[in-house]
């Protein structure tokens, strides 16, 4: 896990996502939406917008999906790793979770681009690190089981709860045989340190810090 820095906003978004989102919002509430539209108007699910079920929102951060591919080339928030066309699956995840905050669910900024087994692991928690907030320096690899370790003593409780929640997904199976894999490939000279850079780089990193690069890699 390395830290991600915030991408900007693009262009459409506002149009595309979050001006018909608080519109739905406004409908579920028996509000009428700010911009008209065809068809019948959503059923009034709740008298406040906090008791919104987060089942009833619907998915205009789906739109988004692109955006979030381009602005992070590919890159899980969470895994670190690159999602690969057609044998990948990205999705939005929202860090905030839409049960917990429902003026967050439509902004570019909550959303996190995760492949489909982290969104499903992190699932509605809140106990869990956040790309956009951790440090660089953070995590490290164990390079015999393939397991991402902390390496900063000096968290605080709460983020040291995060942590262990962040770590037991980041630690599951299929996650820890990933790693393995591009760490193999490379030793193997199968890719080279310019893909791994590209498509795992929290390894990437880990070998070069570790002095485990291939001769007549810098």
């Amino acid at each position: 896990m390395i830290r991600v820095r915030l991408a900007h906003e693009p262009p459409a978004f506002d149009k595309q996502v979050r001006r018909p989102g608080l519109d739905a919002i406004a409908e579920l509430v028996g509000e009428r939406p700010a911009i008209a539209r065809p068809g019948p108007r959503r059923k009034k699910v709740a008298d406040r917008r906090d008791d919104i079920p987060a089942s009833c929102f619907p998915g205009f951060w789906t739109h988004a999906v692109d955006d979030l591919l381009t602005a992070y080339e590919r890159c899980c928030a969470f895994l670190a790793c690159y999602i690969h066309p057609a044998t990948g699956v990205p999705t939005v995840d929202h860090m905030i979770p839409k049960s917990h905050s429902w003026d967050a669910v439509y902004e570019w900024s909550n959303y996190r681009l995760a492949s489909h087994l982290m969104n499903m692991l992190k699932s509605d928690s809140t106990v869990f690190l956040d790309p956009f907030e951790i440090e660089d320096g953070w995590f490290g690899l164990e390079l015999v089981d393939f397991q991402v370790i902390l390496m900063n003593k000096k968290l605080s409780q709460a983020d040291q709860d995060k942590a262990d929640r962040t770590l037991r997904c980041l630690n599951q199976r299929p996650c820890c045989q990933l790693r393995m894999e591009y760490v193999r490939n490379y030793e193997a000279r199968e890719v080279t340190f310019s893909y791994l850079e590209r498509c795992s780089p929290f390894v990437a990193r880990e070998l070069r810090r570790q002095g485990c690069l291939l001769p007549g890699d810098a």
